[in-house]
């Protein structure tokens, strides 16, 4: 209670009584698998262009190239191609050495090392980046550092071998330059602070003080690695479970706001990827807060289909969409995956999540990989396997909303993810109770705030009923708690919810009728 110390007008603020309830996102997508060069930590990203300049683009995605096969960089494109806006990139490796370099100071037994220079995650490609200084314009230990690397294999030997001669030297794919580095701490522009987070291809950290003398030739990042890169499979995907460095499904777990994951390279039929889905969908349905997007594999047989798993938290899609590769030009075949994460979050935007997402149009393809009959759907839909299909006049559609839950109660995708939308923001929304006096106050403070929310997902369509009385009910009273509960700080709200399920077969019945005379 206030003090009252002397006479006059005492304003206060006191709550209202409800807390209000915020909707959560619903269409985060997180992907895993391989990539051109990055960091292995979970990073997000809101375009394909940031993913390129981070990850790497198409560029070993040739035929010959090291990811031919593999399909995340296909699957994230088509995510934004398709309505999504951001998502989590985690990317996978077998490989563990991470290239380095150090810069210097001084000649012959005076040389010191100064700063280490080291690429943002493993693998070979480190060895492609070289780093250089030079003398800055301004004044004292300031300098400026080159930060360049190649895609190319061939093309970083023959930058190696050519720099400083009068031969031409390849074309860096990536090059940063920072200006007036300075290598005092409380600088603004200090280098640590200007590199470290910045930068798509290094990290720098002090290991003296003081400047670094300029460097005659580029200084190559280096470590020692196999002669052959090691084979990615499925444990790979588990990820280092190390606070503070975490990887893989292990970090992802750390996320909060994903909402759907997709690991494309599960829908392949070659290497050592048979559990992969089976990973992802335990993932979701442990955490419990997010969805799993699967694609039924290259040689998915109609007619003699296995499910990769049974469950309420995954949704499996059929067949493979073709797309444009931009390194050969070639219609090229890859799971569907990414752009139908890409329609969830288009539909959560323009419709809600309680919509399915379902009879929508497919963007950025130019063809399905294999044609689906309304034959083959009848034997296919009633195992939850979802079809996208080619209809003339309104092109390529998902054509299905299913799970592959058992449970009839959970057989839709859209009430699944409606009920991880409404338990995510009723948990982030209630938190505010927790350690308040448990007493009939605080009980009707959370049904006012569980009722105020349901009766906003009531009026935007979420709910069944022309009443909120017939869409839901919250109860939060004696009824729910005993008086161990309460001697025990457990406070027990019950909620019920009638979600809205689909039109899945909308049948128009018509007969013929005598006509009668007015």
């Amino acid at each position: 209670m206030p003090e009252y110390r002397s006479p006059g007008v005492y304003v206060e603020e006191r709550s209202s009584g409800a807390m209000p309830i915020e909707g959560v996102g619903t269409s985060t997508a997180g992907f895993l698998g391989q990539t051109e060069r990055g960091p292995t930590a979970p990073e997000p990203v809101e375009s394909f262009a940031e993913f390129t300049r981070r990850y790497g683009g198409y560029a070993h995605y040739g035929t010959d190239g090291p990811l031919a096969g593999t399909y995340l960089a296909y699957a994230v494109d088509g995510f934004f191609r398709n309505g999504g806006g951001r998502c989590y990139v985690g990317r996978i490796t077998a490989e563990e050495e991470t290239a380095t370099a150090t810069l210097t100071r001084g000649e012959g037994e005076a040389s010191e090392d100064v700063v280490e220079v080291t690429a943002v995650g493993p693998g070979e490609w480190g060895g492609r980046v070289a780093v250089e200084v030079a003398d800055a314009p301004g004044a004292g230990d300031s300098f400026r550092l080159f930060v360049r690397y190649w895609a190319d294999p061939d093309e970083a030997a023959a930058a190696e071998a050519d720099w400083g001669t009068d031969d031409p030297v390849p074309d860096p794919d990536v090059e940063e330059v920072y200006d007036e580095l300075s290598p005092t701490e409380t600088s603004p522009v200090y280098y640590e602070s200007r590199v470290n987070g910045t930068s798509m291809l290094v990290t720098v950290e002090r290991l003296l003080a003081g400047g670094v003398d300029p460097t005659d030739t580029p200084v190559w990042l280096a470590g020692e690695f196999p002669e052959e890169t090691p084979a990615v499979a499925a444990t790979d995907y588990d990820g280092e479970d190390t606070p503070g460095s975490r990887t893989g499904l292990a970090a992802f777990a750390e996320i909060d706001d994903l909402n759907v994951v997709c690991a494309p390279d599960g829908a392949r039929r070659d290497g050592d990827y048979g559990d992969l889905d089976g990973k992802v969908e335990g993932h979701c349905a442990t955490l419990g807060d997010r969805f799993a997007v699967l694609g039924a594999r290259s040689d998915f047989d109609v007619g003699d289909h296995g499910l990769p798993v049974s469950s309420s938290f995954a949704a499996l899609y059929h067949p493979w969409l073709e797309v444009r590769n931009p390194v050969t030009g070639q219609a090229t075949p890859v799971p569907p995956v990414g752009h139908v994460a890409g329609i969830y979050a288009r539909s959560d935007t323009e419709r809600g999540v309680h919509k399915a997402p379902a009879n929508e149009v497919v963007r950025g393809i130019v063809g399905l990989a294999r044609t689906v009959s309304k034959a083959d759907q009848d034997g296919l839909n009633p195992h939850g396997v979802n079809c996208i299909r080619q209809f003339p006049g309104r092109g390529t559609r998902v054509w299905g909303a299913r799970t592959l839950a058992a449970d009839p109660q959970w057989k839709y995708v859209n009430v699944r993810r409606l009920f991880l939308y409404l338990e995510e923001s009723m948990d982030e929304g209630t938190q505010w109770a927790v350690f308040e006096n448990n007493d009939e106050r605080l009980w009707a403070r959370v049904r006012q705030s569980l009722s105020n929310f349901l009766t906003t997902a009531w009026r935007d369509g979420a709910l069944m009923g022309t009443t909120p009385e017939e869409a839901f009910y919250v109860t939060c009273d004696r009824t729910t708690m005993t008086q161990d509960d309460i001697d025990n700080g457990r406070l027990i709200a019950e909620v019920g919810v009638a979600p809205v399920k689909p039109a899945e077969f909308v049948v128009i019945r018509i007969t013929q009728s005598a006509g009668t005379a007015a």
